[in-house]
């Protein structure tokens, strides 16, 4: 919904002003403990007429890079000199977010909303929360990133989810540079994104951080990267003054796990690099046992690159070790 000159803007309990910034809360319900769940919104409603941008963090909970890099985006962002306007999400899930899970521990039947979403008004808890959420959102944003990371379980480095429409592409391309690796998904439910693609606006997946990258220093170089690319879509599409940045190379693929082929400790080969192109065949890791004995070992499945990897090296067989990206191409 692009706002218009002189108009306020309300996102659940937040209205914003032309010009000012709100903060508020989507309502969702009761725990029995007479606790309220709300999910918190941050409305920047700019001085003048353009679209709406939403931003979304921590739709899972062991996820805290949305959420910071919200607050740094936020830093940035004059309203005086905005056109259109921004709503941020910095916690989608607070239940999740609180109990610094990857989904709601209470709830076991929908445990991850981004798997649920949109969900419903008379579901389990979390199918409650992401109705509350979809209802608030739909009809609003013209344009949204769901901001994810590797979480408790792994480092997932700069990547990018569209359904490939131009006008998703170019969202994609809005990151900003190191954003280039940008794989194809084009599920029809489950997901902010998904929904929003089906109801004409358009939305993104976008990955950035996890158990790797959480000491201090790597987890300011992580949120303030993610804070910059939600300045440089702002830039983009001409609500904040000053340059874009784009991603160059930037390639199109498909995403592929790699599984561990045998149990033991998970060793990646030395010298290997996250978001760099290698060739069929090449090593990425190997797997030694309780001796030191080799008994497995991951290669590249195609051209590509690989953007995740596993924070803790003891796997068993079958356990999720490599997030894959085998290129298709380039994007012009």
């Amino acid at each position: 919904m692009s706002t218009s000159e002189n108009e306020s803007l309300s996102v659940g309990t937040a209205t914003a002003a032309p010009g000012e910034t709100a903060r508020g809360h989507i309502e969702v319900g009761m725990l029995a403990g007479g606790i309220e769940v709300r999910i918190p919104v941050i409305v920047i409603n700019g001085a003048g007429a353009g679209p709406t941008f939403w931003v979304n963090g921590a739709i899972h909970g062991d996820e805290p890079e949305g959420p910071r890099a919200c607050h740094l985006a936020m830093e940035q962002i004059d309203a005086a000199q905005l056109q259109g306007a921004v709503v941020m999400v910095p916690v989608l899930n607070p239940m999740a977010f609180s109990a610094m899970e990857r989904g709601n521990p209470l709830d076991t039947f929908t445990y991850d909303m981004n798997r649920c979403y949109p969900g419903k008004p008379d579901g389990y808890y979390t199918d409650r929360l992401a109705h509350a959420h979809w209802t608030a959102m739909n009809g609003v944003a013209d344009i949204e990133i769901s901001i994810h990371s590797g979480g408790a379980h792994s480092f997932l480095d700069k990547a990018i989810f569209c359904d490939e429409r131009p006008e998703s592409v170019e969202l994609a391309k809005a990151m900003g540079e190191g954003w280039g690796c940008i794989m194809s998904n084009f599920s029809t439910s489950g997901s902010p994104m998904a929904m929003l693609n089906q109801n004409g606006a358009v939305g993104i997946t976008v990955e950035l951080g996890g158990r790797s990258a959480t000491s201090p220093d790597a987890f300011r170089r992580v949120t303030s990267e993610l804070a910059k690319s939600i300045v440089n879509i702002c830039r983009h599409y001409e609500m904040l003054p000053g340059e874009a940045t784009y991603p160059d190379p930037c390639y199109k693929g498909a995403q592929t796990a790699l599984l561990a082929p045998a149990s033991g400790i998970f060793l990646p080969a030395e010298g290997v690099a996250f978001l760099t192109m290698m060739k069929k065949g090449d090593p990425i890791a190997r797997i030694v046992d309780v001796w030191g004995d080799e008994v497995g070992s991951l290669a590249a499945p195609a051209d590509g690159m690989f953007f995740g990897l596993r924070a803790l090296p003891n796997v068993q067989e079958g356990d999720w070790c490599c997030f894959y990206n085998i290129v298709e191409g380039t994007r012009d």
